[in-house]
């Protein structure tokens, strides 16, 4: 017995500590630290990260990085469960980022319904595979319940249409990604594989490969055009898809910061003129990373039909706006599109990571149907067949509750308050002295800069190489104010680079703010651009 008690007390790992830790707590101390955390997190999220979890701790990356430094796994097991939920509390917590504080405002990442942990509980503990139904059943049903119910949101089809396809296993509405960066890629993968159809001994891009494809089709190049506010993932895939990312050609933007369509036209002319290269897709943005902009997508839409290119729109982040009547008309003719990226863990509100991509023909996917003997074997309905991930969570049973709770209004109110405060947000920074609103928000993301009155008087009349130099001590100034407010812990922007004039031939660094927090208020946005004023006014003495 004294045995037993002395292996327990020095976690030694042996079948017996082994399957009390598989299948339940070691002891009650354990259970209990456990329930009185879970607890808080289950049934007041956000008071418990506002308790344990601040903005930020002041502390630096080198720092944090020389007390993470062990790269030895121990042989027996170090801490019971009651003591690691302890460290992560006490240590850990405190370092991490309170994204769901009301004044971080920097990042499309934010506050989620504390149901959502509840929701990513079950589907954790559930731990089904919908790459095939022998580890999913239901939840592959499920899912394409789903992506039918946002295909009809972004498409609108009729009656008909869905009662054939919903549960049509030799059609694909759409599919769950990983997130935007992979639901991107996925669009442009059938997008580069419809642009080379069989031709003699050629079968397909995706058997013969790329450089077989060229030859076939006498190219020496496959570009995709999008606007220079254009998410970077779509350089990678790029990069992935063999197209080479210095081929996904930014096109300039107008004065209304969305892409710029003369210099598309001009473009698609002077690409057409050359027969050596093929354009096989281009992309209209519904809702810009940085500023939030929309393209003019009925006008993209018009482009793509008269040439017969793929239309992709990206819409990761404005998406969602379709759930609201009041401001779904900011996206019309993405239902011309012939694909759609949607981000789950944006303005879904969905737990990291999850997004969608979807597309008007339920064929598409066929263009990337692959097998395996031991899975997804050919005459199979397994979900696996027509996607880039394998492995894969049921992320649609969280969506699906999701909208079960919430509602397409609930939804719609929370997107609304986002674009009414950052309208009462652009507001407030133009009665203010001290800043320049850049862009105004169509959504929900604005960007803007402090400029002292000294530095804005010399503007007014200032060259182009004056500018220049003023432009780079607002840049000092802004990036100082940015780390700062940072560093202090109580809120946060972001910054990022844009021409703050439309004649500019420079970028300046510019102040961002994304309000997607349905807790943030005006209030507390008069608080950080107070905060900003005097960080600034400590900056000068």
């Amino acid at each position: 017995m004294t045995d037993k008690i002395k292996k327990i007390d020095s976690l030694v790992a042996d079948w017996q500590t082994l399957h009390r830790v598989f299948i339940r707590p070691e002891d009650e101390s354990s259970r209990k630290t456990l329930v009185k955390y879970m607890e808080q997190i289950l049934f007041g999220l956000h008071d418990f990260l506002n308790k344990h979890v601040g903005v930020t701790e002041e502390i630096s990356l080198v720092k944090l990085a020389q007390e993470y430094t062990d790269t030895k796994i121990n042989k027996n097991p170090q801490k019971k469960l009651a003591d690691v939920i302890k460290a992560i509390i006490d240590e850990i917590a405190p370092r991490a980022v309170n994204v769901a504080s009301p004044y971080f405002i920097g990042h499309m990442t934010s506050a989620i319904p504390f149901f959502m942990v509840h929701l990513k509980a079950i589907t954790a503990a559930l731990n089904q595979n919908v790459i095939k139904l022998e580890t999913s059943k239901v939840l592959s049903v499920l899912e394409k319940q789903v992506l039918a119910k946002l295909h009809r949101m972004i498409f609108n089809f009729d009656d008909d249409f869905y009662l054939e396809h919903v549960q049509n296993t030799e059609t694909s509405l759409g599919v769950f990604t990983t997130g935007g960066t992979t639901a991107n890629l996925t669009a442009l993968w059938i997008a580069r594989n419809k642009s080379f159809s069989p031709k003699e001994n050629f079968e397909s891009i995706e058997k013969n490969g790329f450089f077989e494809a060229m030859k076939a089709h006498n190219l020496e190049k496959a570009v995709v055009l999008v606007s220079k506010r254009g998410h970077f993932s779509l350089r990678k895939a790029g990069g992935i898809l063999g197209l080479g990312n210095q081929n996904i050609i930014p096109i300039d933007v107008d004065v209304n910061r969305s892409i710029d369509l003369e210099k598309l036209e001009r473009k698609i002319k002077d690409l057409q003129k050359d027969k050596k290269t093929r354009i096989i897709a281009i992309i209209g943005i519904a809702g810009a990373t940085e500023t939030g902009i929309i393209d003019p997508l009925p006008a993209l839409a018009d482009i793509c039909e008269t040439h017969g290119i793929h239309f992709h729109v990206d819409a990761a982040w404005g998406g969602p706006v379709l759930l609201s009547e009041t401001y779904c008309h900011l996206l019309k003719g993405i239902e011309r599109a012939d694909s759609v990226t949607i981000d789950c863990h944006k303005q879904f509100y969905m737990p990291m990571s999850s997004g969608m991509v979807y597309f008007k023909d339920p064929k598409a996917l066929d263009q990337i149907v692959y097998h395996a003997r031991y899975v997804n074997r050919p005459g199979s309905v397994d979900l696996g067949i027509k996607t880039l991930e394998g492995s894969r969570e049921a992320n649609s049973l969280i969506l699906d509750s999701a909208l079960k709770i919430m509602g397409s209004r609930g939804y719609a109110l929370m997107i609304e308050h986002g674009i009414e405060t950052a309208r009462q947000f652009a507001d407030k920074i133009k009665q203010r002295n001290l800043f320049d609103l850049v862009t105004p928000p169509q959504l929900n993301i604005l960007t803007y800069r402090l400029v002292p009155e000294d530095i804005r008087k010399k503007l007014k009349t200032a060259d182009t190489e004056e500018r220049q130099k003023l432009d780079a001590r607002l840049d000092d100034i802004n990036i100082k104010l940015q780390r700062i407010q940072r560093e202090a812990g109580k809120s946060f922007v972001s910054r990022t680079r844009l021409k703050c004039s439309f004649k500019d031939h420079h970028n300046s660094v510019v102040l961002r703010a994304v309000i997607m927090n349905p807790m943030t208020t005006v209030e507390i946005l008069d608080e950080i651009l107070d905060e900003q004023e005097s960080i600034f006014h400590s900056l000068n003495h």
